[in-house]
């Protein structure tokens, strides 16, 4: 009995030190209902009761939630306060979850987000604004789905962000039929700014669809461009002073896109690197260049799966060959050198030889000199070691 007596003692003590901290820790809230105070963590104390539960804050008896009860369950109305000032309300149902129209407010008592939920989902539309007043966002929402469309807003009123649905859906909040192009065959030409008043990007539209997009610099310059017309879209990207550096174009299928070409661009705009593919999307080729504009390399691809082959091209500056070789495809992405790969010096003279298994190793090594004369002939072995070759 001793044993049973003390453990109980602990207990009590360690529970109110933890209330203690708690108490500490978070404000201690006073509730009461028909004039009767309650605990809404005790449900014997709101068993079967129906109203308007207030609860305030101890000290100083600042309110701090309001929330409804019918028959003893929590459903119907629920404000949330902030110094004493109305926050948030909203309804929930039997279940807890937020149903019907909810609001939230600024502390000068202006409404910055207003929406209807449905069974803790968000349904139709919603929008949000500054606490100045203006929109600051406005979105369409439908289950099963979520978000479909949305705008967004500068203080200033003007229009950052925009995304379209495949009919307007965000009136009377915002008009986005003509900006989404649902008003005629035409894209749309939609301009979004920042909070500063800058123009950031001029984006078209087609029945919902974006076609054009282009993004801006600090200096007005173009950051990026897409267009997109029937299968095809193009997209580039620009350094800060307007240059060209890279271009891709891609073919649209209805798994997603494939990229048909991607070409890479020096700073000074000429090409230094081109790489096209099959509608497929297996690589046919592969070529890069000098900022001179004189080929560096060129790779032609052919064949299918484990009979893939690329023949390699290497240029010297000057436009002269300067290697050239066969790989075969060896799975997981590597390739396999096989057949004779040959180099050359600037003035297109044969000057090295190496053949190749079909493992990919080398079997023969041979070397000239710059007038021509064979100066070495060598069998490669396994181990890496050699020997003259038999004549």
């Amino acid at each position: 009995m001793k044993t049973r007596v003390g453990l109980r003692s602990r207990l009590g003590s360690a529970i109110a030190v933890l209330c203690l901290a708690a108490g500490t820790a978070h404000a201690v809230q006073d509730c009461e209902l028909n004039g009767q105070s309650v605990n809404p963590a005790n449900g014997n104390t709101t068993a079967g009761k129906t109203g308007l539960m207030r609860c305030k804050d101890r000290d100083s008896a600042v309110i701090q939630r309001e929330q409804e009860l019918r028959n003893g369950v929590f459903m119907g109305l629920v404000r949330f306060y902030e110094q004493g000032k109305l926050a948030k309300e909203h309804s929930v149902n039997a279940k807890g979850n937020m149903d019907g129209r909810a609001r939230e407010f600024a502390p000068s008592g202006q409404v910055v987000r207003e929406a209807s939920y449905d069974d803790g989902h968000a349904v139709g539309l919603v929008r949000s604004f500054y606490p100045s007043g203006p929109l600051r966002r406005a979105s369409f929402h439908e289950e099963p789905g979520g978000e479909r469309a949305s705008a967004e807003f500068t203080e200033r009123g003007q229009l950052s962000a925009l995304r379209c649905a495949d009919k307007p859906l965000l009136a009377p909040a915002f008009d986005d039929a003509r900006p989404c192009g649902h008003a005629g065959p035409t894209p749309s030409t939609v301009e979004l700014f920042d909070g500063k008043g800058m123009l950031r990007s001029r984006l078209g539209f087609t029945a919902g669809k974006r076609v054009r997009a282009e993004e801006f610099y600090d200096n007005g310059q173009p950051s990026a461009q897409m267009e997109q017309s029937g299968n095809q879209r193009i997209e580039r990207r620009f350094s800060s002073e307007g240059v060209k550096r890279r271009e891709v174009v891609s073919l649209l299928v209805e798994r997603g896109a494939v990229r048909q070409r991607e070409a890479e661009f020096s700073e000074r705009g000429t090409l230094v690197r081109e790489q096209r593919w099959t509608p497929e999307g297996e690589a046919v080729g592969d070529d890069s260049y000098y900022l001179n504009g004189q080929p560096r390399s060129k790779a032609v691809y052919s064949g299918s799966g484990d009979t893939r082959v690329r023949e390699v091209t290497e240029y010297f500056d000057n436009g002269q060959r300067a290697a050239q070789g066969r790989y075969t495809a060896a799975g997981r992405g590597r390739q396999l050198p096989t057949g004779t790969h040959q180099r050359f010096n600037e003035q297109g003279r044969l000057v090295a030889e190496s053949t190749f298994d079909a493992r990919g190793r080398v079997t023969r090594e041979r070397t000239w000199g710059d007038d021509g004369q064979l100066q070495r002939d060598d069998e490669v072995f396994e181990d890496g070691s050699r020997k003259a070759y038999a004549r």
